[in-house]
């Protein structure tokens, strides 16, 4: 072989290991962000890690999203209350969970039960069917008067980190934990094309037109907050609409 033609091979050689590094790289790359996805769902789901509130001014068009029905399964609270704070949440949200075990009970107790604050719950699975498949059930329980009871079961038994695990056994276990009367009827009702309207009603209210793109993310009046904050600042928050309309 010529000295011309080793050197041509041996260039030859060089670029293929030079591509085939590359090509590693890039792999894993990708495998990096597809183990970390499911990581920076639950990171963006919170905002800022739980920690700080995000706040922002919706706009005219974005105001008005209170619906104050009577007969609303999915609300708590005086149907007339002066304020009114909104949760668009998952059940598999991990920081929605923090939330309704640590702060809702606070709120429900010093603004809810006193008529000052109203609370209505909005359906936002982000975390593929099961979260879909619980919010499905909720509203299942909630068509025999336990809406909150099932609710508040999920979250009970939701990691602290992590997503909840939803199975149909599950399912079943919390509608027989919380006393659903007629199982035979929640079963056919997990499956109701109207239940199913609402919740995808309001997934869609959640992304167009409050802009919200993980969980938990509420609205007080004209603010928007994400993330399951500390209890002081929805407490602040309250406080300051509730002067507002008292000003008014």
């Amino acid at each position: 072989m010529t000295g011309i033609n080793r050197r041509v091979l041996t260039i030859v050689a060089a670029v293929a290991v030079v591509a085939l590094l590359a090509a590693g790289v890039m792999l894993s790359e990708r495998g990096d962000d597809e183990d970390s996805s499911d990581a920076a769902s639950s990171s963006q789901s919170s905002g800022e890690g739980g920690e700080s509130a995000e706040e922002q001014s919706l706009s005219e068009e974005e105001v008005g999203l209170v619906r104050r029905d009577a007969d609303d399964v999915t609300a708590m609270g005086d149907v007339d209350a002066p304020v009114v704070l909104i949760e668009y949440s998952d059940y598999r949200c991990p920081f929605c969970g923090a939330f309704a075990r640590d702060t809702m009970p606070k709120l429900k107790q010093e603004y809810i039960d006193s008529g000052k604050l109203r609370f209505e719950w909005r359906d936002f699975p982000v975390f593929g069917e099961e979260s879909t498949t619980g919010a499905m059930a909720a509203r299942a329980a909630g068509e025999q008067d336990r809406y909150w009871e099932y609710h508040d079961a999920m979250y009970e038994d939701a990691p602290e980190r992590g997503h909840l695990k939803i199975t149909d056994k599950k399912v079943m276990e919390w509608a027989k934990e919380v006393g659903v009367p007629d199982l035979e009827q929640f079963e056919k009702d997990l499956d109701d094309p109207e239940l199913r309207k609402k919740v995808e009603a309001d997934a869609q209210e959640a992304r167009s037109e409050v802009g919200a793109t993980g969980t938990p993310t509420f609205v007080i009046g004209d603010q928007r907050v994400v993330g399951a904050q500390p209890t002081e600042t929805f407490k602040e928050l309250i406080d300051e609409k509730l002067a507002s309309v008292e000003d008014e």
